[in-house]
């Protein structure tokens, strides 16, 4: 398929602005969802990455598209391939957000590539989002978006990931990736909605979010060293699916931990580093 880059890159430069408050309900809602216990009550720092939850886009149902995706050409450049994931970004944190403090999202368009993949073209759209906390700088986001073929899913893997020093599992259930779905206003059908993943998507289950996999691992650095990280980095190598437990790893390094996701005999799904 041929892409008009130059009218794709013509998007570079659009923004898009959003609020929302972060009440105490929606803390609740977040921590029950990842099974974890944090403070809630107003003027207690919110949990890392809650703002994946807060200020998305809103689209009319009459504006999605039929795998549950806003439909392409209003902040996002209209490319017309088929399936759209996150590729990867990377976080660096300024300051905490509160609970009960108005958080608001400024994205811009940074950059638009094209480049040639196994499976065919691939396009790269990064996003910048600046996030603000009562007014306050909290962190700002990159995040790389991939459109690509619906072409069907290789054969073969790579080795098994060994498992990390510090290392945990957990069960990716339909209903954790249906509540996940539902705090993020994601419609993406392939996280929820298996005759679709399946039949129609061609994949052997329901995917589980890279904003869940990023969420969790970033987590689990905190818990490892006590502390919030002030960088976090990551990208999707390979998806993963419901079929099976997902282990998250990591392991130290000079300048803080190296970190991935795994099904428990195979590769890595998401690779991280965290700085301290």
């Amino acid at each position: 398929m041929t892409l008009d880059i130059a009218h794709l890159r013509s998007w570079i430069g659009r923004e898009e602005t959003d609020s929302e408050v972060l009440t105490e309900t929606r803390a609740r809602q977040f921590n029950a969802t990842l099974d974890r216990t944090s403070p809630t009550a107003p003027g207690a720092e919110a949990p890392l990455l809650i703002h994946l939850c807060l200020a998305q886009p809103i689209a009319p149902m009459s504006a999605l598209g039929r795998d549950g995706h806003p439909a392409l050409g209003g902040f996002l450049p209209p490319v017309p391939l088929p399936r759209r994931m996150w590729a990867g970004g990377a976080f660096t944190f300024h300051a905490p957000i509160r609970i009960g403090a108005t958080v608001s999202r400024r994205s811009t368009i940074t950059d638009v590539q094209v480049k040639q993949g196994r499976t065919g073209a691939l396009c790269f759209v990064t996003v910048t989002h600046e996030v603000t906390s009562d007014g306050t700088a909290a962190l700002t986001e990159r995040q790389d978006i991939v459109y690509r073929e619906a072409t069907a899913a290789a054969k073969s893997e790579p080795p098994a990931a060994p498992p990390g020093a510090h290392r945990r599992s957990l069960t990716p259930t339909p209903t954790l990736l249906f509540r996940y779905s539902a705090l993020t206003f994601n419609g993406h059908r392939i996280h929820y909605d298996r005759p679709f993943a399946t039949g129609v998507e061609g994949y052997p289950g329901l995917i589980v979010h890279g904003p869940l996999q990023a969420t969790l691992l970033c987590h689990h650095a905190q818990e490892i060293r006590g502390r919030p990280p002030k960088h976090f980095r990551f990208r999707s190598l390979s998806p993963l699916y419901d079929d099976a437990d997902v282990t998250l790893n990591a392991e130290d390094t000079p300048g803080g931990l190296r970190l991935w996701t795994a099904r428990p005999d195979g590769p890595v799904a998401m690779e991280a580093t965290a700085a301290f």
